[in-house]
């Protein structure tokens, strides 16, 4: 059996829905901190099974002890966890304390119940600034912020732990940007307050919920002074984490993988690909650069292709019309 953490928000939930849909069981775990309870029903609605779900915090030992004690979980795959950018450089502490307190507890009662298989939802802030592109799984490691902190320690106490006890398997997944939504519409990225992401902030600005988007920093060295990101459609995304679950039923160690398209889009290449997805005009304003952020990101994910066989198949404007699509129908 499967624990998924964060299993109704953004990715959690459409990684809940391959795994059911390959005959897997899992069990949900959620503060619903930044997501909705009814995504368990939008769920059973797509897959015609309903997973067991627990509204508990990984703060709550006595919770997360009380899932353990229920129900034989034979693996883990952890996406729970605080993760804006700019929030975290404004209150480092909370993000300390939720990221890496709640980590901590939920290998703890691993350990206890004798679960030694977790896949860890990482991200590619820990690859920090002056990097040559595409990154590889060995390229230099640092952070910009304490979100991407979060991640770097979770990775370190990971690898401490391959290290001390291999009887674990441990795969990290370091993924970019994931954008889209699940075809059926029922799912999607809706978080909740003004988003944090650039895709639900263009389906707020389409659907006339927010005037304008704003584009942090105009002055970068890329294509057209935007940003430059890796996006992934959460549907690849989803389906690069059943792969890993797969490896990890016959693997020991520790392993990492990028979860990208090898490809980058700028902030504007993005809204002009949305707007000829969906014809719709976004309106933006230039605004000051954000806080920790970088100029470019974008993956080199052939050890994926590899030893995961996992590959990318949608594209940039196949991401953008099914966000659009999941968004204007709520």
């Amino acid at each position: 059996m499967i624990l998924i953490t964060g299993g109704t928000g953004y990715i959690g939930s459409h990684t809940a829905v391959k795994l059911i849909e390959q005959n897997e069981d899992i069990i949900i775990l959620d503060n619903l901190y930044n997501s909705k309870s009814e995504v368990i029903d939008s769920i059973e609605t797509i897959t015609g099974k309903r997973p067991k779900f627990y509204q508990t915090d990984l703060l709550d030992i006595n919770g997360l002890e009380q899932i353990f004690k229920e129900n034989k979980i034979d693996c883990v795959i952890h996406f729970a966890g605080l993760k804006a950018v700019g929030e975290s450089v404004a209150q480092p502490l909370k993000y300390f304390n939720n990221n890496i307190t709640g980590t901590i507890n939920l290998l703890m009662a691993m350990q206890k119940y004798n679960c030694k298989k977790i896949i860890f939802s990482s991200s590619a802030t820990v690859y920090g600034t002056t990097q040559i592109m595409p990154l590889t799984e060995n390229s230099p490691l640092g952070v910009t912020n304490p979100y991407g902190r979060t991640k770097l320690v979770i990775e370190d106490m990971l690898k401490d732990l391959a290290n001390a006890d291999n009887e674990f398997c441990i795969i990290l997944l370091r993924y970019f940007n994931p954008i889209g939504a699940n075809q059926s519409n029922l799912i999607g990225e809706n978080p909740n307050g003004i988003p944090n992401n650039l895709m639900p902030y263009i389906c707020k600005v389409a659907k006339g919920e927010l005037p304008e988007l704003n584009v942090f920093g105009n002055d970068y060295d890329t294509v057209d002074g935007t940003g430059v990101r890796d996006y992934i459609h959460v549907e690849d995304l989803a389906i690069g984490h059943v792969k890993a679950y797969n490896k990890i039923k016959s693997n020991n160690g520790l392993h990492i993988y990028n979860l990208g398209t090898g490809n980058g889009y700028s902030v504007l290449q993005v809204i002009s690909s949305f707007e000829k997805a969906n014809n719709i005009k976004i309106n933006y304003n230039i605004a000051p650069r954000r806080t920790g952020d970088v100029a470019t990101v974008y993956a080199d994910t052939k050890k994926a292709e590899v030893e995961l066989d996992f590959k990318a198949k949608y594209g940039i404007e196949e991401m953008c019309r099914d966000s659009w699509n999941f968004y204007r129908n709520i």
